[in-house]
């Protein structure tokens, strides 16, 4: 059974809240290579491709044959097109692409299980209830997490819904990011060193990917 600090709105300590067992405390050793391969393909599904290059077909420059094929001494050159001279296109030029691969499912519900019971292991999960702020307030915002998380590191920020006020609030602070519980990452949660849930959002967690 795992355990989590429960706090309330002004980052006083209230007690402990049980953690999900289907969530937080799943086996973390066999789905590793599942972890990477999800993680990896999230990654890939960020770029954007559009990088190019010119290949001979695309530089400017004249089709006329810089001088003649024999005779001269020199190496055999056709245009000034030629990836061998300066201002020519490249041989082997890059072209946009398409990176993204779907990822299954299952495969990420899994891979994101992994990453939460990889943390709450460690300690570093925590719940604040009712945490929604009636205002956007930065200085509120960094009041409790000064309380709950006093160490350095990156602090993912979990919600229920998108509660403007709330995620502005937080949004402002270094290394502190935010996204709404039904679709949080796996990489999100490696990527930061504390995870802070609000109790509606550890409920939502539960209801979406503890099946």
């Amino acid at each position: 059974m795992v355990k989590a600090k429960k706090y309330n709105i002004q980052g006083e300590m209230i007690g402990e809240v049980e953690l999900p067992v289907s969530v937080f405390d799943v086996d973390v050793n066999s789905p590793k290579v599942l972890l990477h391969e999800v993680v990896t393909m999230y990654l890939g599904n960020q770029r954007q491709g559009t990088v190019q290059k010119k290949n001979r077909a695309m530089t400017q420059g004249s089709t006329r044959k810089l001088f003649k094929q024999k005779g001269t001494g020199n190496a055999r050159v056709g245009t000034r097109r030629s990836p061998i001279r300066v201002g020519g296109g490249l041989a082997f030029a890059i072209y946009p692409k398409d990176w993204y691969r779907k990822i299954p499912r299952t495969k990420k519900r899994m891979a994101l299980r992994v990453a939460l019971t990889d943390r709450a292991r460690e300690e570093r999960i925590f719940v604040i209830e009712g945490l929604k702020f009636d205002a956007h307030s930065t200085k509120q915002a960094k009041e409790i997490l000064g309380k709950i998380v006093p160490e350095r590191g990156r602090k993912l920020i979990v919600t229920d819904g998108n509660h403007a006020p709330t995620v502005k609030s937080f949004q402002n602070l270094t290394d502190v990011m935010t996204d709404r519980a039904e679709q949080i990452h796996a990489y999100e949660v490696l990527k930061s060193s504390y995870i802070i849930f609000s109790d509606d959002a550890l409920k939502k967690v539960e209801e979406v990917f503890g099946r």
